[in-house]
């Protein structure tokens, strides 16, 4: 019997224990052995293992993560749930009447029919709560997230083009910080009548400087990654990798940015408000319920002043308290 025979085995077929052509699975180099419980080897025929979620995807997860495990974000994400539920949700069950005058009502202490008492005009002060909380909070942000996309993709193209342009682009920026915001306000304001749009645009268009700085930071170093060099050479156009792979890898710093950005736009709001250059008659907002409060201070009104103002605090501080939250949660996930 030769050596072939044995290999073909009786018959010419293949042999018992042969790896030939037509015998089974065999282990080796290139081939797991199959498992017992019939699931998949490493390294076989399966599917491939799925590739790092981008940070647009894991930051939902990051959030909820922050609110839950984070003592500091989930007292804040409380606390701005609370206050946003008072503020759009109150008046469907708690609606005074906050259009006509009745001075035979005003400056009442609170009591059983008014829980926050009057103002002078007779108007209940806790239904003035949540309308002008409804102001503060949509101009806040709005405003906020507007300054941050605009600071984001100016400071990504700065970033990005790097030479002359990110030069001339940041000295504009630099420009725009040596100006006192209020200043800059106050200049808007005067020339144009404060409504709620007016608002959210000056307050955005002051606000994105600080934005743009940390941003184009963040491209300077993005710029360099090997995935951005592929894309360019592989003809990617400057829209396409400013878009699709600078601001996205950037929005950790963005993210933390937006939350500051809303707590600074309610504080300026305030202010515009409580030197009566807020949103006009027959809109209110926390400031000026502030500012007109404070003609009755002296005569023992605190319910006038002490609420928008706790709200105002409650609001800001929640509202930083999420920003480090976030930063210290995404800085960890780096």
């Amino acid at each position: 019997m030769t050596a072939r025979d044995v290999e073909s085995g009786p018959g010419g077929g293949p042999a018992r224990g042969s790896k030939g052509r037509h015998a089974g699975p065999a282990s080796g180099p290139f081939l797991a052995p199959a498992r017992a419980d019939g699931a998949e080897p490493a390294g076989g025929t399966g599917a491939p293992r799925g590739r790092r979620p981008s940070r647009v995807a894991r930051l939902p997860g990051q959030l909820r993560a922050v609110i839950s495990a984070s003592p500091l974000g989930c007292l804040a994400g409380l606390i701005l749930v609370g206050v946003a539920v008072f503020c759009f949700g109150g008046p469907l069950v708690y609606h005074p009447d906050l259009v006509h005058v009745h001075l035979a009502l005003g400056n009442l202490s609170p009591r059983a029919g008014h829980l926050l008492g009057t103002d002078p005009d007779g108007l209940d002060e806790l239904g003035l709560l949540m309308a002008g909380g409804q102001i503060s909070l949509e101009v806040g942000v709005a405003a906020g997230v507007l300054a941050a996309v605009l600071g984001s993709l100016w400071g990504a193209v700065a970033g990005y083009l790097g030479g002359a342009a990110d030069a001339i682009m940041m000295r504009v920026v630099d420009a725009g910080i040596a100006i006192p915001t209020l200043v800059l306000l106050l200049l808007v304001v005067s020339v144009f009548r404060p409504t709620t749009w007016v608002l959210m645009l000056a307050i955005a268009a002051t606000s994105w400087l600080g934005t743009a700085r940390l941003v184009r930071a963040e491209a300077l170093t993005l710029r360099t990654r090997d995935y951005v060099q592929a894309v360019r050479a592989m003809g990617g156009t400057g829209s396409r990798v400013v878009l699709r792979h600078i601001a996205p890898n950037a929005l950790g710093t963005i993210t933390v940015n937006v939350s500051f950005q809303i707590a600074n736009a309610i504080l300026v709001l305030a202010t515009l408000s409580f030197l009566n250059l807020g949103v006009q008659s027959p809109g209110s907002d926390w400031g000026d319920m502030i500012a007109s409060g404070m003609q009755e201070i002296y005569n023992g009104y605190w319910w006038q002043i002490v609420p928008a103002g706790v709200a105002i605090c409650l609001v800001v501080v929640a509202f930083t308290m999420l920003g480090d939250a976030l930063r210290d949660r995404i800085g960890a996930d780096d």
